[in-house]
């Protein structure tokens, strides 16, 4: 009795000290991942999906609004510059050019009617201006003859003064006449240099508006693809309204949409590349576009020798983008554990592979095949790497 109830207190002792009371859960084994850390170089890059696109596209935009009356080319055609693609009509534009157009002939005629009143005019004067200075001529004579008569007492003083003072009075008219019809002269030449300004304004504003009408026509700014063309016969086009592009086809770029969080990781001259035709292939990230709409931002990349053979505009490519240099590190299979924990711990297997335990672990950097371990973790050994969605808080699992 003795032995027995001291073999029950060891087993009691036992269990309550060298026991181990630790939350289990069996699970089996097929239905897990497990991968083995392993050291190695570590990459830090994403992958995105990137557009294929023409080196340059010009945008077709209308540079005046009108109705489309006529389309010549369609979408997907190959265009020469200057070769018409729409034709618009706008009538309130037409009747303004009219309108002016009449404008400037009633001013041209306006001109040529008041040079020939000013031509009259001067004639006029002249002729006028002739007589006067006969007048005074004539008198003039009377005067100096007189005035020698006058001084040998031939005739009164009352008879030289009638010839003296007509002379005096031919001679004044004589003065404000040339200066009257130097005044004239001048505003004559006035009223014509403003008609002929008004005239060249005219002008100017009509030429301006039959390069508005000229614009009515939609002509290929560059020889290319023309690749889309977005209206058809009867729309109504407002100015500045995109219409389509027009692609350059003498080479190729990728455009990539990638998310905000790595805006201030990427610059231009990082390094890509990406698999096609069973061949890698290199890029080089050329630009960083800052606009950020939808959480997304732009990034252009450009091949680092010719494009691919068989590459064509608007085929997706997921590109490999590196983020920074490569490293050695210890590495942990990425997978679906890390959103349940975070990151923070991890199950490891013991060494015969029966059961695994929760364990503290400290990750680093990450890319989309693996995590960089900066503790808890060595070299060799093996981790649970799939979903711990099923396994609740327990802190063993032992495998089945």
């Amino acid at each position: 009795m003795m032995g027995g109830g001291a073999l029950l207190v060891f087993v009691l002792l036992y269990s309550l000290v060298f026991a181990d009371h630790r939350s289990k859960l069996n699970v089996e084994r097929e239905k897990i991942t497990v991968s083995t850390v392993q050291k190695g170089i570590f990459d830090e890059y994403i992958v995105v999906t990137a557009v294929v696109q023409p080196l340059k596209t010009i945008r077709l935009d209308a540079v005046q609004g009108g109705y489309v009356v006529g389309k010549y080319l369609d979408g997907g055609t190959m265009v020469e510059k200057g070769d018409s693609i729409l034709r618009l009509e706008n009538q309130d534009l037409t009747l303004s050019y009219v309108n002016h157009e009449t404008e400037i002939y009633r001013l041209i005629n306006e001109l040529q009617s008041t040079r020939l009143q000013l031509r009259q005019n001067r004639y006029q004067l002249e002729s006028a201006l002739s007589d006067l200075q006969a007048q005074l001529k004539a008198a003039k004579d009377l005067y100096d003859r007189n005035k020698l008569l006058y001084d040998d007492q031939v005739i009164s003083e009352q008879e030289f003064l009638k010839y003296k003072i007509d002379y005096e009075r031919l001679k004044e008219q004589n003065r404000i006449e040339v200066e009257s019809q130097k005044y004239q002269e001048q505003n004559a030449e006035l009223q014509i240099k403003q008609l002929e300004g008004t005239i060249d304004r005219t002008q100017r504003n009509l030429e301006l508006m039959k390069a508005s009408l000229d614009n009515l026509i939609i002509r290929a700014p560059i020889s290319g693809l023309l690749s889309s063309i977005d209206v058809e016969v009867g729309s109504s086009i407002s100015a500045g309204e995109n219409i389509g592009q027009i692609d350059v086809i003498d080479g190729y770029k990728l455009r990539a949409q990638i998310d905000e969080h790595y805006i201030s990781r990427l610059f231009a001259g990082l390094k890509a590349s990406f698999e096609f035709g069973g061949k890698t292939h290199e890029l080089t990230v050329r630009k960083v576009y800052p606009e950020v709409l939808n959480g997304r931002f732009e990034v252009d990349l450009e091949f680092a020798g010719a494009a691919p053979e068989g590459i064509r505009r608007g085929l997706s490519l997921p590109v490999r983008v590196g983020l920074g240099k490569s490293a050695e590190a210890v590495l942990l299979s990425s997978g679906g554990f890390f959103s349940h924990t975070g990151g923070n711990w991890v199950y490891v297997l013991d060494g015969d592979g029966t059961r695994a335990v929760k364990r503290s672990i400290t990750l680093g950097r990450k890319n989309p095949e693996y995590f960089e371990v900066l503790e808890g973790l060595q070299p060799g050994e093996k981790v649970i790497t799939s979903s711990y969605d099923n396994f609740g808080d327990k802190e063993v699992l032992q495998m089945n």
